[in-house]
């Protein structure tokens, strides 16, 4: 079942640019962007087993003790915008 999706995208040259790049893969815009859709989904809300890690990233699993009342979001949000705005 397909389910039509209107986004709006201002820049222009970006639209012309993706149009290109879909019709050299052989695929359609709505194609692509499904599939960047799906890559963010499963990146995102499908946790990754022990097993499936890398060694480096089992190895430091854990190693990170914070406080309960830490906002670990709006944490990495102030040192982004510090980094990036300031």
């Amino acid at each position: 079942m397909s389910t039509k999706l209107t986004l709006t995208i201002k820049d222009k040259d970006i639209i012309k640019k993706m149009k290109e790049f879909a019709k050299e893969q052989n695929r359609s815009l709505s194609d692509l962007v499904e599939n960047y859709f799906k890559s963010v989904a499963k990146s995102k809300f499908e946790i990754k087993k022990d097993d499936e890690l890398p060694p480096i990233t089992k190895s430091l699993k854990g190693s990170l003790k914070l406080p309960d009342n830490v906002d670990y979001k709006e944490a990495r949000y102030k040192w982004l915008e510090e980094k990036y705005l300031k």
